[in-house]
């Protein structure tokens, strides 16, 4: 009776060996290499947040070449490729917005003739989507490691699409805060983070459209020429979503002219009440500063009817400033 597989620890998300996309067999870090090169066979081997010690058991057991394991254990900042000849590695980053800020990650899938390894580095969502409707469809999964490496790639996109919605969300609210009360500091701050973060998430984003391209026109050895296209399908789909984080940009872009607009036409209205009101102003302004001066011959000092006449004066003027400045939408 053959002895039980031990569990795998929290870095081994899933490692398992299908024959023809059937007959799963979970298989321990320490015996990968036993489960290479079997006809029509598959070793998918998923890890997350790998110390080097787990790393590198799983990578001498495929019999990677140094090279290859340096590769796995640097960190990326950006989409990359390396064609290793017998294994090609692409490097993915991961968004994921938590509340209003994005969070990036890093998946790392090295495809091999009979194996596959994914490597995820500061992703929480993880692949059990893809694995679990594979397993359902042993067709599908007996394509080998470069078509299942495509259906991750295309569930990557699925989740900028997510990403790219939230996102959406945010600008939505912030372009209706600038509408009903204008620019302030607070939204501002916020309207310039949304910004940045656009723009840090379509410098992560848009160079895998290049990368999809190149696996989709480019003989590499273990991507077979009937799954070329499904990679180009995926550089299509970045590219949509690429313009979705640009569109949104842009309405942000737009979003910001209209409050400065808004706050414009708010101080144009605001500076013709005042000069209108000191217009008015000035009239009774003037006439009672002209009857403060302690002259003693000056018109109507005598006359009985002298002040009700000046205030009739004064009120009348003021009157017909205002109906001129209502009249003209000053007031």
């Amino acid at each position: 009776m053959a002895p039980p597989v031990p569990a795998p620890g929290p870095e081994v998300i899933a490692s398992a060996a299908y024959t023809q996309g059937r007959d799963k067999v979970e298989v321990p870090l320490a015996e990968l290499g036993a489960h290479l090169g079997r006809r029509d066979g598959l070793l998918w081997v998923g890890l997350k947040d790998p110390t080097p010690e787990t790393l590198a058991l799983a990578a001498g057991q495929l019999g990677l070449a140094p090279q290859v394991i340096e590769e796995l254990q640097a960190p990326h900042r950006r989409p990359k490729i390396l064609d290793f000849g017998s294994e090609v590695l692409v490097v993915a980053i991961t968004v994921e917005v938590a509340g209003d800020r994005p969070a990036f990650g890093e998946t790392q899938l090295l495809i091999g003739n009979d194996f596959l390894l994914t490597v995820r580095r500061g992703a929480t969502a993880n692949h059990h989507e893809v694995r679990s409707r594979l397993e359902k469809l042993p067709a599908q999964l007996a394509r080998g490691a470069d078509f299942v490496a495509s259906e991750l790639l295309d569930l990557l996109i699925d989740r900028y699409v997510a990403a790219a919605r939230q996102f959406e969300a945010g600008v939505e609210a912030v372009e209706q805060k600038l509408m009903l009360r204008g620019l302030n500091n607070t939204e501002i701050r916020k309207l310039y983070r949304l910004r940045r973060d656009l723009l840090r998430t379509h410098t992560l984003v848009a160079p895998l459209a290049e990368i999809c391209r190149r696996l989709s026109r480019v003989e590499m050895h273990p991507i077979d020429a009937q799954s070329r296209p499904y990679y180009g399908e995926v550089a299509d789909r970045v590219l949509r979503v690429d313009e979705l984080f640009n569109s949104l940009r842009e309405a942000l872009a737009f979003a910001f002219e209209a409050g400065l607009m808004i706050g414009q036409a708010q101080q144009t209205d605001t500076t013709r009440r005042l000069a209108a009101w000191a217009a008015i102003l000035a009239v009774p302004t003037a006439i009672a500063g002209v009857y403060g001066m302690n002259f003693k011959v000056m018109p109507e000092l005598e006359w009985t009817f002298g002040y009700p006449v000046v205030m009739a004066v004064m009120f009348g003027i003021c009157g017909a400033l205002y109906r001129g400045f209502r009249k003209a939408g000053w007031l």
